[in-house]
């Protein structure tokens, strides 16, 4: 190792690249998370329908049919938001690299529009099947 390289700073742009991926890693998470939740809902009146017939309950679940549009919605969804991850991880890191490391907000308002939306349709869902 050269000793005169000990002494030099790291270069100020590391740690900017540093913080895009974990952002980037942030997001993938939460790709996953919707992943999983759509899985939960698509699976959940299935799970219903047979925990009923194992107890031999004679009263009939209620089947709105919902569930499995939802969750391949939300499964969609985060797949969806995994590209999105990806295409702005890349756009910062160009911006980084541009010396210009701008934050848009339009991604961030249309995630958070879209979770609303999601949040909005799963409230009315439990509403009808309750």
């Amino acid at each position: 190792m050269d000793p005169s390289t000990l002494h030099e700073k790291p270069n100020p742009r590391t740690s900017d690249h540093l913080a895009n991926e974990r952002t980037f890693l942030a997001w993938t998470r939460t790709s996953i998370a919707v992943l999983g939740l759509g899985f939960v809902v698509a699976k959940f009146s299935v799970w219903l329908r047979q925990l009923s017939g194992r107890f031999d309950d004679p009263r009939p679940v209620h089947h709105s049919g919902l569930s499995l549009p939802l969750g391949i919605a939300l499964m969609c969804l985060g797949g969806l938001l995994s590209l999105v991850a990806a295409r702005r991880y890349r756009h910062v890191r160009s911006c980084i690299d541009r010396g210009d490391p701008s934050a848009g907000g339009h991604t961030i308002t249309a995630v958070a529009v879209m979770v609303c939306a999601i949040a909005a349709v799963l409230v009315a869902y439990m509403l009808v099947t309750a």
